[in-house]
């Protein structure tokens, strides 16, 4: 059977098409926060403040005018955690370690609860504590091993150290480059764990619903997955997988024997 070598271009050239059709990417997949416009004059969407967890390390500061009054409330060789390393990180975490049961051992007042409070609410409570030493005490509480784990189709597969304790989603992706043309904007996964329990939530970055999400402020130890798209899953096998080359092949010739009948 001889094949006219014109009809072949013809062949080639609409697998080339079809190829370009396919490898493009709608509006509705690619940009962010669409619709946005929605959100004027709407006032603030959500209020966000972690909670202490079990295994977080505190940073608890207690100062007074009178320096001597306040420094038995202050951190010791007997009572610090070092989040391990050498040198200049080693300090940087130490700090309060929260035992199994949600307990830290404070200086002067002994095993203190704090699993479930937020930050403020943990300031509070000390500052009432101290006071009947420290009648001026000021109290400042910081989680300083809050960190997001980051995964998949982004710039960069990371572990992010958030040193505010506050991280949205649009503020990871910006820290790590941002996600890749072959991740799904729409159905990014957010893995969390509370009081031992996982929980999944899925957050689409391409609409202005996004800042209504319950995942859109991160929680320390959240786990971010980009999933890859449909398109980049089946061009790594077409790569990667014989079957996916035998594949390509078969529809070749297929077409080829259709047209030449």
């Amino acid at each position: 059977m001889r094949i006219d070598p014109n009809f072949m271009k013809k062949i080639f050239l609409l697998l080339f098409s079809l190829a370009l059709l396919a490898s493009c990417s709608s509006r509705k997949e690619i940009v962010y926060f669409q619709d946005a416009e929605k959100l004027d004059n709407m006032k603030n969407l959500m209020k966000f403040e972690p909670v202490i967890e079990v295994n977080d390390i505190l940073s608890i500061n207690v100062t007074s005018l009178n320096d001597e009054v306040a420094a038995p409330f202050r951190m010791n060789s007997g009572n610090q955690q070092s989040g391990g390393g050498g040198g200049s990180q080693s300090q940087a975490m130490q700090g309060y370690l929260v035992d199994i049961d949600g307990n830290i051992q404070f200086p002067v007042l002994g095993k203190i609860p704090v699993a479930n409070k937020s930050r403020s609410e943990l300031e509070a409570f000390l500052t009432n504590e101290i006071k009947a030493y420290v009648t001026d005490a000021v109290v400042a509480v910081r989680i300083i091993n809050f960190r997001v784990i980051v995964l998949g189709e982004a710039g960069s597969q990371t572990v992010v150290k958030v040193e505010n304790e506050r991280m949205s989603i649009p503020e990871l992706f910006a820290s790590v480059g941002g996600i890749s043309y072959t991740g799904k904007r729409k159905n990014i996964l957010v893995i969390r764990e509370s009081d031992g329990v996982k929980s999944i939530g899925r957050v689409d970055i391409t609409s202005a619903d996004v800042f209504s999400n319950p995942y859109y402020y991160l929680k320390q130890n959240d786990i971010v997955y980009v999933e890859p798209t449909l398109r980049k899953v089946k061009s790594a096998g077409w790569v990667t997988s014989p079957m996916g080359l035998i594949s390509i092949g078969t529809t070749i010739f297929g077409l080829i024997a259709l047209f030449t009948r």
